[in-house]
């Protein structure tokens, strides 16, 4: 495995890891797809939940980054929905509502992030996310 710098921190890429990011906001999903494929991260990203759950990429993620508010399936929703499947995929949420309330209607994310999140907060997440997974 080898070390990839990233500004101050270093994240391990044991092998490509496809990363599912899920946001209605277009900037957003620009934004953290720059920087997990800076981080050698394989992505897919969709604007919508029902278009993740309609992708190859269902079933195929080592982890699923998903807005909690967009427009028709929230991603509280979503998340209900792979947990109904058995889809054991670890979710982060990133949301511009507070925590405590998120939390409260889902069991174990791999972690709440509030909008505007810090790199570092998402990669630690992702970190402790794929570090539960078998490599592919």
């Amino acid at each position: 495995m080898n070390p990839v710098p990233t500004g101050d921190w270093q994240i391990k890429v044991h092998a490509p890891r496809l990363i599912s990011v899920i946001d209605d906001e277009v900037e957003v999903l620009r934004g953290t797809s720059s920087l997990l494929r800076s981080c050698g991260f394989d992505v897919a990203t969709f604007t919508s939940a029902e278009d993740f759950l309609h992708s190859p990429s269902n079933g195929r993620s080592a982890c699923l980054i998903s807005d909690v508010q967009m427009p028709g399936m929230s991603g509280i929703e979503l998340f209900a929905a792979l947990r109904a499947r058995q889809d054991p995929v670890p979710v982060i949420f990133i949301t511009a509502f507070a925590e405590a309330p998120v939390r409260q209607h889902i069991e174990a994310p791999v972690c709440v992030l509030q909008k505007p999140y810090q790199a570092e907060a998402l990669i630690a997440c992702i970190e402790r996310a794929i570090s539960v997974q078998p490599e592919t």
